[in-house]
């Protein structure tokens, strides 16, 4: 039996609104999986969409949006914590926990269960690293039994850190009897390449008319430094580059249309990749109509063992 629904897919592709009317049907909670949604005044560049969340005049109850003050650095070990509190409580009312995002390394967290809030720094590990090579170290993390996260392997770096957790869960095994057992059925809303691009597109120049532009100068005015905008990327980034003089709004609009172009291709990448590395996703076609997905939705919720549900 699911106790997890979670709904995932490129920028731009429906997620919002799609998850909020299942979470309808199904007597569900949305709970966001967005990196940039937790802060708060970051409503139009992260695509904070409040009137997807009401179905029929009923508000869709949603958490972990606006969070934090912009400027904060949120990070995934905070992210998992706070959703397995979300997702206790929600469940604990009775209702079904709607995970919905595109941010594939908060996904994976908690789809997969990592337990890297609980995986401290290991001076003593690290100093014996230091003198292996990086062919040693991919070699010793492959060595157990299960890879943290397959991109560990390109930088030196992310290779000590997942070597340094795996060596911790292989220490410390009862870890796992704390992480609730979940059963998540997978959903995810992709279009065609073609029309991914044209809804991104159509998407970015309707915020700018809505006054995304004035939304990152107002956080500027708050005190929030360039730098900081920058840090959250893609329209923080190149809205502030052309706020202070870097770009024209011309050559703006431009470069961050195709940052949003090649974000959305490496969603897909990684939501491919989690495909390979043994994870169900059941696709849904977003030129599909909404009531058409909804019924398969419900239908693959409602049938767990139904075929093709696994």
């Amino acid at each position: 039996m699911y106790n997890l629904v979670t709904v995932l897919g490129h920028t731009a592709g429906g997620k919002t609104r799609f998850a909020a009317c299942l979470a309808s049907q199904a007597g569900g909670e949305i709970i966001s999986a967005d990196s940039r949604q937790v802060y708060r005044r970051m409503d139009l560049g992260t695509g904070k969409d409040y009137a997807d969340y009401l179905v029929e005049g009923i508000a869709i109850p949603v958490h972990l949006l606006d969070l934090l003050e912009p400027g904060y650095e949120y990070n995934v070990y905070e992210y998992q914590k706070d959703f397995l509190e979300i997702f206790s409580h929600v469940s604990k009312r009775g209702n079904m926990p709607v995970l919905c995002g595109g941010s594939g390394l908060y996904l994976e967290a908690v789809l997969r269960g990592y337990s890297l809030i609980r995986v401290p720094v290991n001076p003593s590990l690290r100093a014996e690293l230091e003198t292996q090579s990086m062919e040693e170290l991919a070699g010793m993390l492959s060595s157990f039994r299960r890879l943290h996260n397959t991109t560990d392997t390109g930088s030196r770096k992310r290779l000590v850190r997942a070597i340094e957790i795996e060596s911790y869960y292989r220490d410390n095994p009862k870890l796992d009897e704390d992480y609730p057992h979940i059963d998540p059925l997978i959903l995810g809303i992709r279009f065609d390449r073609e029309s991914r691009r044209e809804r991104i597109s159509r998407r970015l120049h309707a915020r700018l008319m809505e006054g995304m532009v004035e939304e990152v100068k107002a956080l500027l005015d708050d005190g929030l430094s360039p730098e900081k905008l920058i840090y959250y990327g893609l329209e923080y980034k190149y809205i502030t580059e052309y706020i202070t003089g870097r770009y024209s709004l011309e050559e703006m609009t431009g470069k961050l249309e195709t940052a949003i172009h090649r974000f959305a291709k490496r969603q897909m990448t990684w939501f491919r990749r989690m495909e390979r590395s043994g994870m169900k996703i059941h696709w849904l076609e977003g030129s599909i109509s909404l009531k058409e997905n909804l019924e398969t939705a419900m239908s693959l919720l409602r049938n767990p063992t139904a075929p093709g549900s696994s």
